[in-house]
């Protein structure tokens, strides 16, 4: 299960803790909070939105309308109990980095073990092909059309596999985003080293599998 970013109550404080730096619409709350954990956190509006309105009713924050914005600013009250929780909004800090570390670490796990069985998948069957390969006698002229057949739907098969792998990453690239989860830099940088050395030993494969 994915680590939570704030426990209960601790946004409202972080919230403040923003609004003390400047003024901001709720696009850049977010915004600020998605960069601050570095992409592995991004609240929704709704998430949002109410802990504002909650902030505003309690009188810790008040907002003004600029045309179609709406900025919110903490107000002195709000400025009172952010002073008075220092050591709380200490800990929340502390606390946020350990899960967005967790967060990054449980998401670059899941690319690599795909990862890993894509190139384990890739290594059996490059030792299936060289194991067949050696049953079989040498090839002549007259038996190189059908190793050329072989070839042909050998290739039709491989590319089912990367099709099927492409689609099944897609899904849960997408699911995972789709459901509220964060797609961070490093686990796409990551994911791109992975794919790298998967096309490397695929080439190495069929290097050693040339007569």
């Amino acid at each position: 299960m994915t680590p939570a970013v704030f426990s209960h109550g601790d946004l409202r404080l972080y919230l403040l803790s923003l609004l003390a730096e400047a003024p901001q619409h709720g696009y850049g709350i977010i915004q600020a909070l998605t960069d601050r954990t570095g992409g592995t956190y991004t609240p929704s509006a709704g998430t949002i939105y109410p802990r504002l309105a909650k902030l505003e009713e309690e009188g810790l924050v008040s907002k003004t309308v600029d045309g179609r914005t709406t900025i919110y600013s903490i107000t002195d009250a709000g400025r009172a109990e952010l002073t008075g929780r220092e050591g709380d909004l200490a800990g929340i800090e502390s606390g946020l980095a350990d899960s967005v570390r967790l967060i990054a670490n449980e998401v670059r796990q899941s690319v690599q073990d795909a990862m890993k069985s894509l190139r384990a998948d890739l290594a059996a069957a490059a030792n299936d092909e060289r194991t067949a390969a050696k049953g079989r006698p040498r090839s002549t002229s007259s038996s190189l059309p059908d190793d050329r057949v072989t070839s042909r739907e050998e290739l039709h098969r491989a590319d089912a596999s990367i099709n099927a792998f492409r689609a099944r990453v897609r899904t849960d690239l997408r699911t995972h985003v789709a459901r509220g989860g964060v797609l961070s830099a490093s686990t796409v940088t990551d994911l791109d080293a992975a794919l790298d050395a998967a096309a490397r030993a695929v080439t190495q494969a069929l290097s050693s599998s040339r007569p």
